[in-house]
């Protein structure tokens, strides 16, 4: 006896489209970093790398940074806004390298 199975489909009606096992939503275009040491010159160094790639991606990509401390632990959050979502995504695939 064989087994069917039903691959996914995307809905175009909504607006949503994918291609390789991913889902590109319209209206997401923003990509948010977290880094994490215990000095604040640290985070603001490895910022540097995901934002120099975010600007390989687009060069217009906006940037909103927020850097606290927390018992002697600095956490950056950082949000990248691209002018489309095919940008983000490429960015997050790219990124990948970077926090290994």
């Amino acid at each position: 006896m064989s087994k069917v199975t039903k691959e996914p489909e995307v809905c175009e009606a909504c607006g949503v489209a994918g291609e390789m096992g991913f889902v590109i939503n319209v209206g997401d275009e923003t990509s948010e970093v977290s880094l994490f040491s215990s000095s604040k010159e640290a985070v603001e160094v490895e910022f540097q790398n995901y934002l120099a790639l975010a600007k390989e991606v687009n060069s217009a990509v906006e940037e909103q940074v927020e850097i606290v401390e927390n018992n002697g632990q600095f956490e950056l959050h950082a949000k990248l806004k691209f002018e489309v979502s095919a940008e983000k995504l490429i960015f997050d695939l790219k990124s990948r390298t970077l926090s290994r």
